[in-house]
């Protein structure tokens, strides 16, 4: 009937002029549309989600490491026992033919057999060769070329300690034997890596093996070809970059920032932190001495500063 204001479909007004029944009125808002459909990788119950996401785990585990150029080579009986003794990583040991046997020789010769090593036998004048002439005594190791990680390996690492992050960082350090001071400390005080430049700087040599006393086969080295854009990436992943410096604005014990992600700066030997490096860290750190006058070499501030931050953690 026409008028008819009980029939299904019909709209009564209220007193206030507001629909109450039908298709629109208060429901409107359930009919709107909802926005373009998600593509299918940005849906996390689809089945291309979940292969981008392995794509990108691929991807990560693939990451391009360096390797130093060439084998290396320890030259002499004693440092060649020294590095089988800290387990420097040996591919073979070469004894020069009619080599006098001493208890040096004997010892390298058990090390080797123990360590699983090659030993071979050589004339004096291809072992000159393959040494560069040093001073071999009748005795060289051969040590492969080292694999550098990446530097957000070291990220991995930590998440996967479920750590807070706590790298080193060495501004252009020279001195090999302070790379590997640097590496053994690292290693003892909980870091979760140490990054080096790519040039103008040591890198893992068989010193600098021989000096870290075989923590360079436990914890990671990486390499970076810009460091301060590193430190950037770093500061970008959450971590404070703090320097050490002999002006610094705060002293080590009052720093505050050793329970988070943190990321130490150590400068060259002479000139200490470069000044693109210190002014990207966040806060610039000294460590307090008896006397002014006196000063740390980077491997014993690296030691130092790895110590306190350990401590607070703890």
């Amino acid at each position: 009937m026409a008028g008819n204001s009980q029939r299904k479909g019909a709209i009564r007004k209220s007193g206030k002029g507001n629909p109450t029944a039908g298709s629109g009125g208060r429901v409107r808002r359930g009919l709107e549309g909802k926005g373009p459909t998600p593509k299918a990788k940005d849906r996390p119950y689809h089945q291309a989600y979940k292969a981008a996401k392995r794509a990108e785990k691929k991807a990560q585990a693939s990451r391009p490491r360096r390797k130093s150029t060439d084998a290396e080579w320890i030259a002499g009986r004693n440092p060649v026992v020294d590095a089988l003794r800290e387990g420097v990583p040996v591919n073979a040991i070469y004894v020069a033919e009619g080599a006098e046997r001493d208890a040096r020789l004997r010892e390298a010769f058990a090390l080797a057999s123990d360590k699983g090593i090659s030993l071979l036998e050589v004339s004096k004048l291809e072992l000159d060769r393959h040494t560069g002439g040093a001073v071999h005594q009748g005795l060289a190791a051969r040590i492969p070329a080292y694999e550098y990680a990446h530097p957000d390996d070291l990220l991995d690492r930590a998440a996967e300690m479920g750590e807070q992050p706590l790298i080193v960082v060495l501004d252009s350090v020279t001195d090999p034997r302070n790379l590997g001071a640097a590496v053994r400390s690292a290693a003892a005080f909980g870091a979760h890596g140490v990054v080096i430049p790519e040039r103008r700087a040591a890198g893992m040599t068989a010193s600098a093996w021989k000096t870290s006393a075989g923590a360079a086969a436990r914890i990671p080295v990486a390499q970076t070809v810009n460091l301060t854009r590193q430190l950037k990436a770093y500061q970008d992943a959450g971590c404070m970059v703090v320097g050490l410096a002999a002006d610094g604005e705060v002293e080590l014990p009052a720093l505050d920032l050793a329970t988070g992600p943190l990321v130490i700066v150590v400068g060259s030997e002479g000139d200490g932190l470069s000044r693109l490096v210190a002014e990207t860290c966040d806060l610039l750190v000294s460590i307090p001495m008896a006397n002014s006058v006196e000063s740390l070499n980077a491997g014993v501030a690296c030691s130092v500063a790895l110590y306190s931050v350990a401590r607070a953690r703890d």
